[in-house]
């Protein structure tokens, strides 16, 4: 079947034969390009990569052999086919040598012109099949890069940018892009070859169902389909196209906002290339889905969380206590990290803790012991024995679960503290332009049997105490003792607003793989 007029190279030093092989090659419908010469058909070939070469044996120069072999050992020309041709070299060893040095065909002469027509349109139709497979392969590949890269996106405007380059880089045109993220706000990327650089754009909140209108309507699925020129100029006043417009529409489930990408359609895009913009519109429909039910489940683990710690803290006359929760970065589950301030009288308790995991387990089990820590400070209020219970808790009701704990007890009238701590970071003493950790502690919570330690010091009058948990300081690079340096230095010089010095530790540390929890208090000055 003829595929259509290709652009062939006759290479031939006889005038005749080249006049004669090139009007067969015209009245096909072919459009034809002569050489004379070896050099000059390697020139042409490097410049203008015609579909196809038909090559004499002998010439003036180099043998066809050769002009054929360096065809087809440069990478850029290796897939044009070469036809090779020849009234002199007619014997088998001849035709032998020719097809093992490269020739996709040869021809001795006499050649009849149906014999010669069908010759060429048989090699073209071959190397035709073999370039969309070729080139298909590569978008496949290319896609599944595409595919990888929108998964991988941890926001929705980077996910739509990821999606429009790849598309206008697999298919070579220029794409575009909408989708409705659960903020309501629609976002619109177009990508422009050969940069494929996606850019934002506005777009009106009711271009997504009127796209839907065009195809799907309320439905769920995916649906290819082409806007004419006129109509999406209405829809995009600010499109700079000058062709129809291919779409795909996806929506995974009935009810749920369509995912809309688009393609310049100028040529028109032939079958295979329909078919990528097909999966290119359902992988980044997935994506989105994916990604919104991440943020949902985020909102909602973050919700939970804090819902599990403390609603307000107390005002406690005599201290000043700053406090910050932050989730870890790239965690949906909830953790196991808390802090705790309860008012005792004349007494304020503070306490941090952090249940091993990310889990729903790990988050049921710290409201647990804050409960239980609670309950054990009503009548006599005795850290050591707190401590004891919270350990018996976690043992006989989760075994195999761990947690370390902090308290602190301080009359801020007297300044008098007492601290008991299971296996957490030492509390850090800060005052007169020094920092300093207290000792460590008892064995953590959960493990065994443990008599706790109560410690007792005085805290001045402005002295300051910052505990937190050991996501802030934890790396995968870097000892933990060089992160306990860095925050006991930068507590050698506190803000008068401890708001802002729980800042700056924050910052200092940057967003975290693990959740954070910490409490800095000072003692005023009466």
């Amino acid at each position: 079947m003829n595929e259509g007029p290709a652009t062939v190279l006759v290479v031939d030093d006889t005038p005749t034969k080249l006049y004669i092989l090139s009007s067969w090659l015209r009245r096909s419908g072919h459009q034809v390009m002569q050489a004379t010469g070896g050099l000059e058909a390697l020139a042409k070939v490097k410049e203008l990569r015609p579909d196809l070469v038909v090559l004499d044996v002998r010439l003036p120069d180099i043998s066809g052999y050769e002009v054929c072999e360096q065809i087809k050992a440069d990478a850029a020309t290796s897939s044009i086919p070469v036809i090779q041709i020849s009234g002199a070299a007619i014997a088998p060893a001849d035709r032998a040598q020719g097809l093992e040095r490269g020739a996709d065909a040869y021809l001795a002469e006499p050649v009849e012109p149906d014999e010669f027509a069908a010759t060429v349109e048989a090699t073209l139709r071959y190397y035709r099949a073999r370039q969309r497979a070729e080139r298909m392969a590569q978008r496949l590949a290319a896609l599944t890069q595409v595919t990888l890269a929108m998964n991988s996106a941890d926001t929705f405007d980077e996910l739509l940018a990821k999606a429009v380059e790849g598309a206008a880089r697999i298919l070579g045109r220029q794409a575009g892009t909408l989708a409705l993220p659960p903020d309501g706000r629609i976002r619109r990327f177009a990508a422009l070859p050969p940069e494929s650089v996606a850019v934002s754009k506005t777009s009106a909140p009711d271009t997504l169902p009127r796209l839907s209108a065009m195809s799907l309507g309320n439905s769920a699925g995916t649906e290819v389909f082409t806007v004419p020129v006129a109509d999406w100029m209405k829809l995009m006043p600010d499109a700079a196209i000058e062709g129809d417009v291919s779409a795909v529409l996806c929506r995974t489930k009935v009810g749920r906002p369509p995912v809309y990408l688009g393609m310049e359609a100028l040529p028109p895009l032939d079958g295979d290339e329909l078919n990528i913009l097909r999966q290119l519109g359902q992988a980044l429909a997935l994506a989105v889905d994916a990604l919104r039910a991440y943020a949902e489940e985020h909102a909602i683990a973050l919700t939970l969380q804090r819902s599990l710690l403390p609603a307000r803290i107390p005002e406690t006359p005599g201290l000043v206590i700053s406090w910050r929760y932050q989730p870890a970065v790239d965690n949906i589950e909830v953790g196991g990290d808390f802090y705790e301030v309860l008012r005792m009288g004349e007494q304020v308790l503070i306490a941090i803790g952090d249940v091993q995991g990310h889990s729903l387990l790990a988050a049921t089990v710290m409201a647990e012991l804050r409960h239980a820590l609670r309950a054990s400070l009503i009548g006599t209020v005795d850290l050591g024995a707190s401590m004891a219970l919270l350990n018996n808790v976690l043992r006989r009701y989760h075994p195999g679960m761990t947690a370390t704990v902090c308290l602190i007890l301080i009359a801020p009238l007297t300044g008098e503290v007492q601290i008991a701590n299971a296996g957490h970071i030492p509390p850090l003493l800060i005052g007169d332009g020094e920092a300093g950790y207290h000792r460590l502690g008892n064995l953590l919570l959960g493990v065994a049997e443990e008599t706790y330690r109560v410690d007792r010091l005085t805290l001045p009058e402005g002295g300051s105490v910052l505990m937190f948990t050991d996501g802030l300081i934890e790396d995968r690079d870097k000892l933990l003792d060089e992160s306990l340096e860095i925050v006991r230095h930068l507590a050698e010089v506190v803000e008068d607003d401890l708001e802002l010095f729980c800042d700056r530790l924050i910052k200092q540390f940057g967003a975290r793989e693990d959740d954070v929890a910490l409490v800095a208090f000072r003692r005023t000055r009466q």
